[in-house]
């Protein structure tokens, strides 16, 4: 019986210095072969998703943790923040002076003094990432970050902040009533980053999207994934996977865990699971 696998990405299917283990092109492409659909399932914009990704082979993506849908090369869904969603946050982004990028399909906008404001901020999340590099830089981890261009955007799928605290998450929740808010890099008051985006939005009910447009059944889904923004699609599809880098949260909503994305956990579960 064919499966339809939903693919997380950073930290399932590269590690967070966006290597791609060379195991797990070959899994990918086994269970193509073998008849099975691959999703990329990720925070990732379109315009984050670079080549290396694509030319493992495909069958589509969602992206924006949850905006956008495609399948075969046609989109599905696609749920943008307005333009004037957009213009309210950047200008509450900037008037707490806080940095940030709005995702995009079509690139990824930083605000103006994001690669040195951000800065602390990333080197956290490479070393909590289990990175030690205490020199890395803004755009070792954010490449395609495009600076100076428009910040008031009709295009936005959704828009990463770097918090200077806990309290200004908890500040955008009330300012922001509207939005999809959330944090990643961390739990709690340790966490690094804020973002926000279309109400209502999640892994989850993009997959109910894909699956309706597929005509396909959920006991046929498998999802792989390492973080808590990962749980509501191990929880939605039949059968789900932590990678064993993942978080705690992670691993405790999983079904089964598999090794660390450096340690062909991906490739490992898929022969575990009789996917190739």
């Amino acid at each position: 019986m064919s499966k339809i696998i939903f693919l997380d990405v950073d930290g399932t299917l590269v590690d967070y210095d966006n290597s791609l283990p060379a195991s797990a092109v070959d899994a990918i492409r086994k269970a193509r072969a073998n008849g099975h659909r691959v999703y990329i399932t990720t925070g990732r914009s379109k315009a984050e998703v670079y080549d290396n990704i694509w030319d493992i082979g495909l069958d589509g993506m969602i992206g924006g943790n949850g905006s956008f849908v495609e399948s075969d090369d046609r989109v599905i869904m696609h749920q943008l923040i307005t333009l004037e969603q957009c213009k309210h946050i950047v200008d509450w982004l900037h008037s707490r002076g806080l940095e940030f990028y709005l995702e995009s399909n079509n690139g990824l906008f930083a605000s103006e003094n994001f690669e040195t404001g951000a800065l602390e901020a990333v080197r956290k999340y490479v070393a909590i990432k289990g990175k030690e590099q205490p020199n890395a830089t803004v755009r070792e981890l954010f490449p395609g970050l495009i600076y100076g261009g428009q910040l008031y955007r009709d295009d936005v799928n959704k828009v990463s902040y770097a918090l200077n605290s806990y309290q200004d998450y908890l500040d955008a929740c009330k300012e922001f009533p509207d939005l999809q808010n959330g944090t990643w890099g961390g739990a709690g008051e340790s966490v690094l980053f804020g973002d926000m985006g279309v109400k209502d939005i999640t892994k989850a009910h993009a997959i109910d999207v894909l699956l309706n447009y597929l005509g396909a059944d959920i006991k046929d889904t498998i999802a792989f994934g390492d973080a808590q923004i990962d749980i509501p699609m191990f929880e939605y599809c039949n059968y789900s996977v932590c990678m064993g880098n993942g978080r705690i949260e992670a691993k405790d909503a999983a079904d089964y865990i598999t090794d660390a994305v450096s340690e062909d956990g991906l490739y490992n579960a898929f022969v575990h699971l009789g996917l190739i």
